[in-house]
C-alpha cells in the first residue's frame, strides 16, 4: 500500500485542481467538520464539492456538490474515465482499491463541474490515504485516539504520526485535539507546517448567548451553537472556522454566513434524532449515532446525559439501546463508556466478515454490567423492531423514553433502511 499508484493515476487523468482543497482527518469529528465547512461555504455563495465516507444508504452520499448528491449518471461517467485511465493502452494497468477509485472519481467530478472549493475527508489514517495524494490548501486533524490499530498502530503517538501525514510545509495545519501527540507536533515542526492548535492558537468559549471563536484571546466571531448536538461540536466548528480564516484571501467569508451555516448544518448518524414516534398517548425519541470507538462513545454518553430529563439525580424515562459492532473494535471500551446511560440492550449480529456476534456482545455486557437486561437478535433490523414493541408495552411508560441505535455505521444503516421503507413507524 502507498500513494504511488494513486499519484500515477493523477498524472494519467491530469487531475490538477485549481480550486482550494481542504483535507480533513481525525479519529472522530472529521465528518462533522466537513459538514460544517460545506455548509459555511455554501452560505457564503461558493460552489462546494464535498467527498466523505462511508455512506449509510447510497454511495452517492459520498460525493456532493452544493449539498446535493451527485447523480448515478455522473458518478458512472467518472468511474468510466478512471477505469479507462487505469488500463490505458500501452501502459501497465494500475491496480486500485475501492476507496482509491472513489477518491479519484470524486476529484475528477469536482473539476468537471467547476467547484470553487473542495472538502476531502480522509478515509483511514492520513499519511497513506488516497486523499493525501492531493496537495491541500489547508489540512485539519480533528482528534487523535485509538481506532484502526491494526493499520495505524496501537498508541496515540503512532496514530498521531499517521494523521499528521496530511500536513504540508508552509500550509495551514490545524489540530483540534486538546492534547496532541508529540509525534504530530514534531512532524508538523520538522516539515515547517503552519501549525495552529486549539486552546493555544485558537479557541471556543461558551457564553450566555452561544459561543465565541477566539484567536490569541481576542474574539473574532460571536456565534450561535451548532445545530449538531454536543459540546465537542464546538471544537469541530472552531477547526472549520480556523480553516476558513486561513483561506480568507482566496475565499472571503463573512460572519453572517458562518452563523447561518451553524444553525442549518446536518449530518446523518451523529446523534441524529430521526423523529419523535407516537406511541398511543405518548411520544418517545429515536436517536441514531455511529459511535464505534471509546472516544465517540464517551461523547455519545455525554449527549445522552445532557438531553435526559432529570428529577434530582434520577433520570426520567428509559433508554433502550439497539447495539451491534465490528469485532475488531474496542467493544468493551465502548460499552464501558455508555453503560451508565442504558437501561436495556438489544444486541445484534452484523452480516459482515468483521461483524461481532451478538452472543459475544451480550457476554461482554454481562461482564461489564451484571444483571443488565439483554436481548439477542440475528440482525439490527429485528433488534430495532423488538425495541419498538417493548418500549410501547413497557409498564412504566414515560415521554422521556428513547431508543438509541449505535455501535457501527452498519448498525445505523440497517435501521435507516427500515425507516426509509416506512417500517416500524407509528
Amino acid at each position: 500500500m502507498g500513494l504511488d499508484r494513486v499519484k500515477r493515476m493523477i498524472d494519467r487523468l491530469q487531475l490538477d485542481p485549481r480550486f482550494p482543497l481542504i483535507t480533513v482527518a481525525g479519529t472522530n469529528g472529521k465528518g462533522s467538520t466537513c459538514a460544517m465547512l460545506e455548509q459555511i461555504y455554501q452560505q457564503a455563495g461558493y460552489r462546494v464539492g464535498c467527498y466523505s465516507s462511508p455512506h449509510l444508504l447510497r454511495y452517492n452520499e459520498r460525493v456532493r456538490v452544493d449539498g446535493v448528491e451527485v447523480s448515478d449518471e455522473d458518478l458512472c461517467a467518472a468511474f468510466t474515465v478512471v477505469d479507462a485511465a487505469r488500463i490505458a493502452e500501452n501502459e501497465l494497468a494500475i491496480p486500485l482499491t475501492y476507496f482509491e477509485v472513489g477518491t479519484l472519481a470524486a476529484v475528477w467530478n469536482f473539476m468537471q463541474v467547476g467547484v470553487d472549493v473542495a472538502i476531502l475527508e480522509v478515509g483511514l489514517g492520513g499519511r497513506l490515504d488516497a486523499v493525501n495524494a492531493f496537495n491541500p490548501s489547508c489540512a485539519i486533524v480533528t482528534s487523535v485516539d485509538l481506532d484502526h490499530q491494526e493499520f495505524l498502530g496501537d498508541t496515540r503517538e503512532c496514530i498521531g504520526f499517521e494523521k499528521a501525514g496530511i500536513y504540508r510545509a508552509s500550509v495551514p495545519a490545524i489540530c483540534g485535539d486538546i492534547k496532541p501527540p508529540a509525534s504530530l507536533l514534531t512532524h508538523a515542526h520538522e516539515i515547517q507546517a503552519d501549525l495552529k492548535c486549539i486552546h493555544q492558537d485558537f479557541d471556543c468559549l461558551l457564553d450566555k448567548d452561544g459561543w465565541q471563536y477566539q484567536v490569541n484571546e481576542k474574539t473574532v466571531h460571536s456565534l450561535p451553537l451548532p445545530a449538531l448536538q454536543g459540546r465537542y461540536q464546538l471544537s469541530n466548528a472552531a477547526c472549520a472556522i480556523t480553516a476558513i480564516e486561513s483561506l480568507q484571501s482566496r475565499l472571503p467569508v463573512k460572519t453572517v454566513a458562518i452563523a447561518s451555516a451553524l444553525l442549518q448544518v446536518k449530518l446523518a448518524g451523529r446523534f441524529q434524532t430521526v423523529s419523535r414516534l407516537p406511541s398511543e398517548s405518548r411520544l418517545y425519541r429515536l436517536i441514531l449515532d455511529v459511535a464505534h470507538n471509546p472516544q465517540a462513545a464517551n461523547a455519545l454518553a455525554e449527549n445522552l446525559s445532557a438531553t435526559s430529563t432529570r428529577q434530582g439525580k434520577r433520570h426520567l424515562g428509559k433508554t433502550f439501546a439497539v447495539f451491534a459492532m465490528l469485532a475488531d473494535k474496542d467493544i468493551k471500551g465502548v460499552i464501558e463508556a455508555v453503560k451508565g446511560e442504558i437501561d436495556g440492550w438489544y444486541v445484534a449480529d452484523i452480516d459482515h466478515v468483521r461483524g461481532a456476534l451478538a452472543s459475544d456482545l451480550a457476554e461482554i455486557i454481562e461482564r461489564t454490567t451484571p444483571n443488565a437486561c439483554i436481548k439477542v437478535f440475528n440482525c439490527a433490523e429485528n433488534a430495532y423492531r423488538q425495541a419498538c414493541i417493548d418500549i410501547e408495552t413497557y409498564k412504566d411508560v414515560n415521554e422521556n423514553d428513547k431508543i438509541i441505535v449505535f455501535g457501527s455505521f452498519f448498525t445505523v444503516s440497517a435501521v435507516m433502511q427500515l425507516l426509509s421503507n416506512n417500517e416500524c413507524k407509528r
